[in-house]
């Protein structure tokens, strides 16, 4: 009988973990023949998400240079390098575009073609446009997996979900508010796609209110903007007439901070420094899991800030007041108060300081007598944004970047690590293209947006909706209509996908924040009792062990790069008979004992680590330790 593998999804996930399965097989796969069924309504390659049924007004948010499928030596795996293009390479774009969704779709076909080609004779992919509902099967024995609309199920010896972003029912708010909706005559958009948000039913000239101010905000303003027939002239918007008035507000009351618009040049600095794979396992190993504020947040405050100040007196000397070694060793042996009084003696302007907890919530504790006073405040906010994130002379924020994607590849080893890091992480590393910030202060002179303020609330009473933020006191909004910007969370609770649904039913283990609970090593699912199924497998961002994406940046270690090598190699062992029956799930991290978001003016810094040494070599001659407690 021929193997079988069932790969559930279609997007760019299941197409990373093709090319992994094509560049690892010549060497592990000793099968005389393997069907490989993937499962998707959507095309393959570009998913849902990708997909060419879209608007051409949706852009990426990363530079087509930034944008790549394919591995290379930083990528902290097992597995072959494959080296392949770039998406500016392969659509010949400049490679400081933003490309349209579009046109990524076409590459991330054109790269699941190309795996598809590269896997060995003998291996055969059948795509079916079909959902799947239900996975059924033994622990020892082969699967089954029901697909909509088919009788029989198909039949398989392993099955790796990789269903992308999931939609979800709403919570208990989406509810009332959605019931309130119903009642009064109101409009009600819970968190979904944008792109496939019925937006018909917000009307022109009248006002709504948008709670979410990150990306899923950006596609909404530009589909109720230019794709209502507006126009951008330069820093002017000519409306249409079509459009609504937008309220947005959100936690942070102000948009994504822009991408960075110039490249690197120079030394990169040398990460990890001080969290990396030894701080990683340290903290795996402990009893009973970890804290996320005592634990874990010190050492990744102290790795963010190295990033930051070696990018500052490596491209930026003269702006520094000391010899960088001496600013390295002093830094290394400082806890969190010794880091603030040495900062101060070696960067004299506060301007090339790191302030995180100003950068996570630079609306704490300001307020504003009148709205139109913050309409001002906030337009000069973007305008000083756009400023800093297109000139290179503050290159220590490209540093601040990398750091950010080096701390969250080692985060993601660890599972789920809360929701606040995820927010962090994006607001300060994954926001819009610099000409979305500018069509949005384009809007905002127009009057065709408004700014409501941090922490905004939102009622339902009197027959419409309201919001209001501390950020102006005693100002409110009333509105016929109110958008949910953001993506549904990640809940198996809560999805909609009936077949992570039933599983969580029959024991598949969640995280306090409802992620998908998988092994750290391979990405087997993992059980309430901690056991890896040895059948069944899960990749994406609806599991404990998400990743930025599921492309990133070349050279830039691609957690999901190494995450899909892994996989791929259990795979094709456990077909090939030569990989053992897992036993418990040794290297898959506890969940952590308490997920707080951090203050991070108050938490405590990290005791001196040693000296810096590569990830690979990290991983190779570190052996586990115990993790030094925080201090100061």
């Amino acid at each position: 009988m021929r193997s079988s593998l069932v790969i559930v999804g279609a997007g760019p996930r299941a197409t990373g973990l093709l090319e992994r399965l094509a560049a690892n097989a010549p060497g592990l796969y000793a099968g005389q023949g393997l069907d490989i069924h993937v499962v998707d309504p959507y095309p393959p390659g570009a998913g849902r998400v990708w997909r060419a049924a879209q608007s051409p007004l949706l852009w990426m948010n990363s530079h087509a240079e930034d944008v790549t499928m394919f591995t290379d030596e930083t990528v902290d795996m097992a597995g072959p390098v494959r080296p392949g293009p770039t998406l500016h390479q392969w659509a010949a774009l400049p490679g400081r575009t933003f490309a349209e969704r579009r046109v990524q779709g076409s590459y991330l076909r054109w790269v699941y073609d190309e795996a598809v080609a590269a896997l060995p004779p003998g291996v055969t992919v059948h795509h079916h446009r079909r959902r799947a509902l239900r996975v059924g099967g033994p622990r020892g024995g082969r699967q089954q997996v029901w697909l909509e609309g088919r009788p029989r199920p198909l039949s398989a010896d392993l099955v790796v979900l990789a269903l992308g972003h999931l939609d979800a029912e709403p919570d208990d708010e989406q509810t009332r508010l959605a019931a309130y909706a119903r009642d009064h005559g109101l409009v009600h958009l819970p968190p979904d796609f944008t792109a496939d948000s019925d937006l018909s039913a917000l009307p022109a000239g009248a006002p709504v209110i948008v709670r979410g101010f990150g990306l899923a905000f950006v596609d909404l303003m530009v589909l109720l903007t230019e794709g209502r027939g507006g126009r951008h002239e330069q820093d002017t918007y000519r409306p249409s007439g079509r459009e609504p008035v937008l309220y947005v507000g959100s936690r942070r009351g102000v948009p994504y901070h822009s991408k960075i618009g110039y490249g690197l040049t120079g030394e990169r600095p040398p990460l990890p420094r001080f969290l990396g794979p030894a701080e990683i396992r340290a903290l795996s190993a402990r009893p009973g899991g970890f804290d996320f504020r005592r634990d874990l947040w010190p050492w990744a405050e102290k790795e963010l800030g190295f990033a930051h100040y070696h990018r500052l007196f490596a491209a930026h000397p003269e702006r520094t007041a000391m010899a960088w070694a001496d600013f390295e060793r002093a830094y290394a042996a400082a806890d969190r108060a010794g880091r603030r009084a040495l900062v101060a003696a070696a960067v004299p302007d506060p301007a090339d300081r790191l302030d995180l907890a100003a950068l996570d919530r630079p609306l704490h504790g300001v307020r504003h007598e009148t709205p139109e006073d913050l309409q001002e405040a906030l337009r000069g906010h973007i305008e000083a944004d756009l400023r800093r994130r297109h000139d290179p002379a503050h290159s220590a924020d490209l540093g601040l970047f990398l750091g950010l994607l080096s701390v969250y590849g080692q985060l993601a080893r660890l599972g789920d690590t809360g929701p606040w890091w995820h927010g962090f992480f994006s607001s300060l590393a994954s926001g819009p293209p610099g000409p979305r910030l500018r069509q949005m202060l384009a809007l905002s002179r127009a009057g065709v947006l408004r700014f409501v303020g941090a922490d905004m609330t939102v009622t339902a009473e009197d027959g419409v909706f309201r919001a209001s933020s501390p950020t102006v006191p005693g100002a409110t909004v009333e509105a016929r209509a109110l958008v949910e910007a953001r993506l549904p969370g990640p809940t198996v609770r809560r999805t909609r996908d009936r077949l992570l649904r039933a599983l969580h039913a029959e024991g598949a283990a969640e995280t306090p924040d409802g992620l998908l609970r998988v092994d750290r090593a391979d990405g087997r699912i993992l059980d309430r009792d901690g056991r890896p199924h040895p059948r069944r497998f899960a990749l994406g961002p609806f599991t404990d062990g998400r990743t930025p994406g599921a492309f990133t940046r070349p050279r830039t270690g691609g957690p999901a790069f190494r995450q899909n090598d892994a996989t791929a190699r259990a795979v094709l062992g456990f077909l090939s008979g030569t990989a053992p029956e897992p036993g418990p799930a040794a290297a898959s991290a506890p969940a952590p004992a308490e997920v707080a978001a951090p203050a991070p003016a108050e938490v405590a810094a990290p005791a001196p680590a040693a000296a810096s040494v590569p990830a690979r070599a990290q991983a190779s001659v570190l052996a586990p330790m115990p993790l030094p407690q925080a201090t100061g």
